[in-house]
């Protein structure tokens, strides 16, 4: 299969992060401090990415706002042309150091909200004072005009607060808001006893959304991602392994997708040692699930392996222990029944404690 070229690039600036959200995406053991990309190589990254034909770079981590040359990486990658989106639990941006980010070029900002209330928010991200932090920061983004998408990620804890968050999105002036049920990647997959949610929470999440997107067209633009286990037909995975964005960690390895680093047999390319180019083109991993020839009955001969290309990879290798195997949220999937008896489990385990993400240094007080 030729590849067309990656639209959008998410650059994990960071592993670092003053949150500690037991649903966190990042891999359990996390890059540390001295094994980031320094700046001058992320500017470089920033480049070949653009000439790769990347459009939208997404700066996240971790926090972004640890690294203290943040304002210089927004910048290099407007020098690159690239459309910059800056995902932010909000800790660690001033006034002053999101007006240099206004001046260096950025873009959009993507705020993450754990919980509409201090209680819940502050619980969530382990962080006490996190959500007034954070309502200050989202009161400066609206000051100086930055377009603003409100990212909420819902469990079984704080689902029932979803009504509340779609209207402090419309309070905030937020143009998007995305409604994102935990995924069960990273800290997650450890934590699904106590963030899982029932069959009953995910039904009304779903009618929540379709009436909010009556309710708010044309005012807020409602992105949604429902709950996986709790579904007959897995999602479009990154749009299709290795079609249409990549990730690069922290450290520079190039990834197919947040969590394709818990699949065991794969190795991936590092950008301190190949360019963006050829691993994009060029590498095993990414050419592993590319297009359909790797898929496995049922998917090979399903009429729908053109328009979810087998789900999720990673999920199968969490579930299955294939990560060729058809993901097991698929109806079709001989292990389809199983995990929905298993999500059942993990929901009614109503006592079940959370184990929260480490970072990979210790705290530091908010950058200023």
């Amino acid at each position: 299969m030729t590849a067309p070229p990656p639209i959008a690039m998410l650059a994990e600036l960071t592993h670092r992060c003053p949150l500690s959200c037991p649903y966190c995406s990042n891999p359990v053991e996390l890059a540390r401090l001295d094994q980031e990309l320094d700046t001058e190589t992320w500017a470089r990254v920033f480049r070949e990415a653009a000439d790769l034909g990347v459009l939208q770079l997404h700066l996240s981590g971790g926090e972004p706002a640890s690294r203290r040359d943040l304002t210089h990486l927004v910048r290099a990658a407007r020098d690159a042309g690239l459309y910059t989106n800056l995902i932010t639990s909000g800790i660690g941006l001033s006034q002053q150091r999101l007006a240099e980010l206004d001046e260096a070029g950025l873009d959009h900002v993507q705020l993450s909200l754990q919980g509409t209330n201090p209680e819940m928010a502050d619980e969530i991200g382990g962080y006490k004072g996190g959500f007034k932090r954070k309502m200050q920061v989202a009161e400066w983004i609206g000051a100086i005009g930055f377009p603003l998408t409100l990212n909420v990620v819902l469990h079984r804890r704080n689902l029932h607060q979803l009504p509340r968050a779609l209207e402090m999105a419309v309070e905030m002036g937020a143009r998007r808001i995305e409604v994102a049920t935990v995924q069960f990647h990273g800290w997650a997959l450890q934590n699904r006893d106590a963030l899982m949610p029932t069959r009953e929470q995910a039904k009304e999440a779903m009618a929540t959304v379709a009436q909010a997107r009556k309710d708010l067209k044309g005012t807020l633009v409602v992105d949604f991602v429902p709950a996986d286990y709790h579904d007959d037909f897995p999602k479009r995975c990154m749009g299709g392994w290795g079609t249409s964005g990549l990730n690069v960690a922290p450290d520079g390895e190039v990834l197919p997708c947040h969590a394709a680093q818990s699949i065991p047999h794969m190795t991936f390319d590092n950008v301190r040692e190949k360019p963006l180019k050829d691993i994009w083109y060029k590498s095993s991993s990414f050419n592993a699930y590319r297009g359909t020839e790797w898929m496995q009955e049922p998917c090979q001969s399903c009429d729908r392996k053109t328009v979810d290309f087998g789900g999720c990879r990673c999920q199968a290798m969490a579930i299955v222990g294939d990560a060729s195997a058809t993901d097991p949220v698929c109806i079709k999937s001989p292990h389809h029944a199983a995990l929905q008896a298993q999500a059942d489990a993990h929901s009614a385990k109503v006592d079940a404690p959370l184990t929260y993400r480490v970072g990979p240094v210790k705290a530091r007080e908010p950058v200023t």
